[in-house]
């Protein structure tokens, strides 16, 4: 399962993409707004020369039309930039047209397993199911990964890949290899908590105490 970093910040991702274990980048309106003053377009030319991988770039506009729109400039900017459109049939509407245009796009906000299906058939290139939103309501978000992916892997037409996003722990990420995802985009915060562990902390100490101690 390849790791995607969930952010528009270039220090967050510029620290993650030194572990050399960075495939892609996904970024959404509110993720950017943080960014006080950041350019759309220069923010995600600056992540391109930082990773090599897809870039995901969220439409804002609500109609097809205008997805599709945008969409065609996002794609100017890097050859890795994805398209991100919502799960709607507006959505489906930009997926179809974008496809037939050779652009990629990345489904988000997707909730249940016919969204996910509709989304692959009209073209997408990944999906985003987002399994810690999904929890929020009491229901298992990686039941929702797991649906998915069995649905795509009975359908050989089916080529699209699926991120596990709204990722809000490190068992998350496990959770998602397991389930099937292809891809767990996370937060900077929870990249960092997945390395943390006390007994490595403590063998660090214990080992330095050892050496310090030594004849």
């Amino acid at each position: 399962m390849q790791i995607y970093l969930d952010t528009a910040n270039i220090s967050e991702i510029r620290e993650a993409a030194s572990w050399g274990i960075l495939s892609g980048v996904t970024t959404n309106p509110t993720l950017v707004a943080r960014e006080k003053g950041a350019d759309f377009k220069s923010v995600i030319s600056e992540i391109a020369e930082l990773v090599d991988g897809p870039i995901s770039a969220e439409a804002v506009s609500l109609d097809g039309e205008g997805m599709v729109k945008e969409g065609l400039e996002f794609a100017t900017w890097h050859p890795n930039v994805i398209v991100k459109v919502p799960s709607t049939t507006e959505g489906l509407k930009a997926v179809y047209q974008l496809a037939r245009k050779g652009i990629r796009t990345n489904v988000t906000l997707i909730f249940n397993a016919s969204q996910a299906l509709l989304a692959a058939r009209a073209g997408a290139f990944i999906v985003s199911p987002f399994v810690g939103r999904v929890d929020d309501t009491g229901v298992d978000g990686m039941q929702l990964i797991r649906e998915i992916s069995q649905i795509y892997k009975s359908d050989s037409e089916i080529t699209t890949k699926i991120i596990s996003a709204s990722i809000r722990h490190p068992r998350h990420i496990i959770d998602s290899a397991l389930a099937g995802a292809d891809i767990a985009t996370c937060p900077f915060k929870v990249l960092q908590m997945s390395m943390r562990h006390p007994l490595t902390d403590r063998g660090i100490e214990q080992f330095l105490a050892d050496w310090k101690a030594r004849a």
